[in-house]
């Protein structure tokens, strides 16, 4: 987004930075950080000594942020996003498949958004887990058939390669399977400033 830097007059690129207790806690707030560059040091900055875990997608300038107590929680709905451009620039039925049972971890999402954090993981230890390892049982599988640098192999390696922090919500009932309730926050703000 464009920004007037004081002083010149000159319209500069500014990033914006979105920080939010998670989509479960009583606390909604966000708090908006405008920035010159996507720089790690920003987060790093911003958190300073914050400990607790970060649902973010797989952009590099959070890494370094998990090698000192951070814990990365993955986002589903940017994981969903690679396989669903997949399936829409190429038709792909690896991509369908893997979209529809994405699709149902969603929608077991919908039922137990309103429970307690400690109910919704246990529907989700006993609903939601059996799908995700069939899931990534499929995906290996798949993906053992595929040639590396295909659009397929690339859409598949960004869920494999982040299993673990994709997964992530599904033994803590306070995580949310993706951090779209922040990303919604940014929307009107990123828009205004278009």
């Amino acid at each position: 987004m464009g920004w007037l830097k004081p002083g010149n007059g000159k319209t500069h690129r500014a990033y914006l930075w979105a920080y939010a207790p998670g989509a479960f806690e009583d606390l909604k707030a966000v708090v908006h950080d405008f920035c010159e560059s996507r720089a790690g040091a920003h987060a790093r900055g911003f958190l300073g000594a914050w400990q607790g875990t970060l649902v973010c997608d797989d952009y590099v300038a959070y890494k370094q942020l998990f090698t000192q107590g951070i814990m990365e929680s993955g986002c589903m709905a940017h994981a969903r996003r690679h396989l669903f451009e997949l399936h829409v620039n190429h038709q792909s039925q690896i991509a369908a498949q893997a979209l529809h049972y994405i699709a149902q971890l969603y929608e077991i999402e919908r039922e137990v958004k309103t429970l307690r954090a400690d109910e919704r993981q246990r529907i989700r230890q006993a609903r939601s887990k059996p799908l995700a390892d069939a899931l990534h049982q499929w995906m290996v599988l798949e993906r053992s058939q595929i040639l590396d640098g295909s659009a397929t192999a690339k859409a598949l390696d960004y869920s494999l390669r982040r299993w673990g922090a994709l997964m992530r919500f599904l033994d803590d009932g306070q995580l949310p399977i993706d951090n779209n309730w922040v990303e919604n926050q940014i929307r009107p703000v990123a828009m205004a400033c278009s």
